[in-house]
């Protein structure tokens, strides 16, 4: 066997073994403190709420260990199972040429990781999500929703490909540079474009009209300085209860999103400070350092799968008995993950730093009892546990326990008062 087949599966194994450890303290501290609403939500969490929320983190908890279980053994039979090596074979004796093989090979595998995706996918909307009271979607919309996406992938995916695959093959050794070039170019069309093209085909996004709302908000992006191109509302409701925020865009192209879920449970001023959370993000520059970080990850990326796509090991330690360019993306993309996985904890842990600054912002620019008000009702309205597994939480949450969180918030609001 050759050693880096024993490096993949050591790392295969060993990542599913943390998961799966993690994913057992998770169940059972948050099975320990479920009969028991913390102090710190006594006021504001009903028992009921509290076992609720525990309930819901259980069964989601059930339901990742499954998929994390499922996604390993087909990881497994893709590569050392001889799948891509067979759809590999299977394109590569057809008469169309090097790129449009290239590009039916690789869309054609993600077609069918898709559809093999799709039977988890419909157990977790229609069955989790509507056992507690969340999914709103309906099966049509749900189908609607996979053939909008697949060709999405198409009529995207297939020039991206194109470009990719042609680059690799006729640039020469430092072809990854290019590469880099262009996915960079296409991140961001793609920021600019996913808010005026692509997310309206799925939702629908009309300007806010509730006159208090709008007004606290123009003043909000008054005092901190920030132009967008609207404020709109989203029917999130037509797939899900879940309430939800957030900015998206480049530019002249930057708006802001609610959710109608979160404007019918929040006041207005619970969203100006949830509002002032997400300006925090961009006046503290997270959102620059954010793609700053990605670009230099893809770069490093994309010059590692130059020297690998020339090895030829890499190719048959993976079960891959042919080389070519668009097996060398492939196995890439669904291999790097195994050993990236480790650095999870780090990018926690920098995540869940930015969340306590954005805090620290939304308290200077909102009132900070509020932004506490708001996050009770998100935690009660999303079925968020507040008592999850320290070290699950230190590993998976990109957002601080919410305990930690109000607490933070609270202590702000005394060292402001003294």
């Amino acid at each position: 066997m050759h050693i880096f087949t024993q490096l993949f599966l050591c790392a295969l194994g060993l990542g599913l073994l943390i998961q799966l450890w993690l994913l057992w303290r998770h169940k059972q501290h948050v099975s320990k403190h479920q009969h028991q609403v913390p102090a710190a939500f006594a006021d504001s969490i009903s028992l009921d709420e509290h076992q609720k929320a525990a309930s819901y983190t259980l069964a989601r908890v059930k339901a990742s260990g499954f998929e994390l279980v499922l996604g390993t053994l087909l990881l497994l039979g893709w590569t050392l199972g001889g799948g891509l090596n067979w759809l590999h074979s299977a394109w590569s004796s057809t008469t169309l040429g090097t790129l449009p093989t290239g590009i039916a090979f690789i869309l054609s595998a993600f077609f069918i990781m898709g559809l093999l995706d799709i039977p988890t996918s419909v157990w977790r909307t229609f069955s989790l999500e509507a056992r507690y009271g969340f999914n709103q979607t309906s099966p049509r919309r749900f189908i609607t929703d996979l053939l909008m996406q697949t060709g999405l992938m198409l009529l995207i995916g297939a020039p991206l490909l194109w470009v990719l695959l042609w680059i690799m093959s006729s640039i020469g050794s430092l072809w990854w540079l290019a590469a880099w070039a262009v996915w960079m170019a296409f991140t961001l069309v793609m920021t600019w474009a996913y808010p005026t093209f692509i997310a309206p085909l799925f939702n629908k996004f009309e300007p806010l009209e509730d006159p208090e709302l709008k007004d606290r908000i123009q003043q909000l992006l008054t005092r901190c300085g920030f132009a967008s191109n609207g404020i709109f509302v989203m029917d999130g409701s037509q797939r899900s209860s879940h309430g939800n925020a957030y900015f998206t865009g480049l530019g002249k192209s930057k708006r802001i999103v609610f959710f109608d879920t979160l404007l019918e449970s929040l006041t207005a001023e619970e969203m100006e400070a949830v509002l002032a959370h997400e300006l925090g993000h961009f006046k503290r520059k997270h959102v620059l350092k954010r793609m700053v970080t990605m670009s230099l990850i893809s770069l490093v990326g994309l010059a590692l799968l130059g020297w690998l796509s020339q090895q030829s090991w890499f190719f048959s330690a993976l079960g891959m008995q042919q080389t070519s360019d668009a097996a060398a993306l492939l196995l890439f993309l669904m291999v790097i993950p195994v050993f990236s996985q480790f650095l999870q904890p780090f990018s926690s842990w920098l995540m869940r730093k930015q969340e306590f600054e954005a805090d620290d912002y939304a308290t200077e620019q909102a009132n900070p009892a509020a932004m506490i008000q708001a996050l009770v009702k998100l935690y009660r309205e999303n079925a968020s546990t507040l008592t999850p597994d320290p070290l699950y939480s230190a590993y998976h949450d990109s957002h601080p326990p919410a305990s930690i969180r109000i607490s933070h918030i609270a202590a702000n609001i005394k060292s402001t008062a003294t």
